[in-house]
């Protein structure tokens, strides 16, 4: 029996049917027709991204942040099998990842691994009845066998689906801030502010009269959607 006779044959014929259906699927998320974790169970947490922080064109921090919230799905709580399949699957190790990908690197590694048993071991069984049975486990034990293989491809995937947690323009109102420039009016400044491990230098402008200069500690009070800065004060001094 040669390798493609095996693929269309029982049982590697079960995972050949299910490997067309994940490439058409990974075919159409490729052009953009679907989204590939918009059917599956995203077991890496919540991810929230956005839009670019607008701080006036200059961002001293380590990644993007935004104020959109990508709609992850959640699995805490969720009833009946959904719960239970993804407790399975964090025990196995194949959490971290959509699950769309978790299918996909089991179907492959079942289909690889029929696809070689089936011609060693289906020859030498001597009528139908064993045959079948004997495909039967080999398409279990294949399925067995994948999920470790799997779960070692998943490990290093995981990266690619951490978890950010979003910052918006208006989540910097009340934050303090350190000014750059020599002073600051309602037309022109510069700033720096700390928010959540990362530096932002920001465009903002004060009302005048005050007394701001390089160096002083202000507090954000305002974000301008529409000029797209922020509004500082000099902070109170105790």
């Amino acid at each position: 029996m040669g390798f493609s006779e095996a693929v269309l044959s029982y049982p590697t014929v079960v995972y050949t049917v299910l490997l067309g259906v994940i490439l058409l699927y990974w075919a159409l998320a490729l052009v953009g027709l679907v989204d590939y974790d918009s059917a599956g169970l995203d077991l890496g947490g919540d991810i929230d991204v956005g839009g670019d922080i607008d701080v006036g064109g200059d961002i001293d921090a380590g990644g993007d942040f935004g104020d959109a919230s990508h709609g992850a799905h959640h699995v805490d709580g969720e009833p009946g099998g959904i719960g239970t399949l993804a407790s399975y699957l964090v025990a196995l190790g194949l959490s971290g990842v959509p699950f769309s990908v978790v299918i996909s690197l089991l179907v492959l590694f079942g289909w690889v691994i029929c696809g070689i048993a089936v011609p060693l071991f289906l020859p030498i069984v001597p009528t139908s009845v064993l045959r079948f049975a004997v495909g039967s486990a080999i398409l279990v034990a294949a399925f067995a066998f994948s999920i470790p293989l799997a779960a070692a491809c998943v490990r290093p995937l995981r990266k690619l689906f951490v978890t950010h947690n979003a910052i918006s323009n208006a989540a910097l109102t009340g934050h303090e801030c350190v000014v750059l420039t020599s002073g600051v009016d309602e037309k022109f400044g510069r700033a720096e502010v700390h928010a959540r491990g990362a530096s932002y230098h920001i465009r903002v402008v004060a009302d005048t009269p005050n007394k701001l200069k390089r160096g002083d500690t202000a507090i954000v009070i305002e974000y301008d959607e529409s000029a797209r800065i922020y509004r500082i004060s000099e902070k109170e001094k105790l």
